[in-house]
């Protein structure tokens, strides 16, 4: 799948197992983890910024209705009137856009924190020395690591890693996979909220 041979042998190991390509692993894991996590982040960012300068934008126009409500003579104000709700129907629909991207923070931080536990549990590894040259220690390590994600594209990228592949490739086959549940479904929050 690439050309660097990182690709995770705990399962199995060989005579050419290394705790240190495991260790190389697992940090490309936190690091595409991290890197697809913060790119969310700025779309979802970007899109509270529209919905909320739009919202403003149509709260002015509902202020300057209201206005010519008041100073309009009867026949006008029908036309006015409908004008105010379709631009309150505007403002409640970018309202609701922007609680769901609200909700991306949410994600955000149950995604930095399962990074963190992770590499936690790689020191943990790491640091005692019956588990740094055993192979079944890693094989645990991220048979643990999978069975916690909640999201389809997280699990199809931790296993590509596994097999050796570059940030780049893993993040692609995350955007792929990602884009493909939310085109799926209209969105992913069923799929990778968690509720405490």
């Amino acid at each position: 799948m690439t050309d660097r041979n990182y690709s995770s042998s705990a399962n199995s190991p060989d005579l050419d197992w290394s705790q240190v390509r495991e260790t190389i692993n697992m940090l490309t894991l936190a690091v595409a983890q991290i890197e697809s996590t913060m790119k969310e982040g700025e779309q979802s960012v970007s899109e509270l910024t529209e919905s909320f300068t739009y919202v403003a934008s149509k709260l002015s126009n509902l202020a300057e209705s209201g206005k010519s409500l008041q100073a309009s003579n009867t026949s006008d104000q029908e036309s006015i009137i409908e004008s105010i709700r379709g631009e309150s129907e505007d403002i409640r629909s970018h309202v609701s856009n922007a609680i769901v991207a609200f909700q991306f923070y949410d994600r955000l931080s149950q995604r930095l924190d399962h990074v963190k536990r992770d590499l936690m549990w790689l020191s943990d590894v790491i640091s005692t020395p019956d588990q740094l040259y055993n192979p079944s220690a890693w094989s645990k390590l991220q048979k643990d690591i999978a069975s916690n994600y909640t999201m389809e594209a997280e699990r199809i990228m931790f296993e590509h890693i596994m097999k050796g592949a570059t940030i780049e490739q893993a993040l692609e086959i995350y955007k792929h996979h990602f884009n493909k549940t939310l085109d799926e479904n209209g969105d992913t929050s069923g799929d990778d909220i968690e509720l405490f």
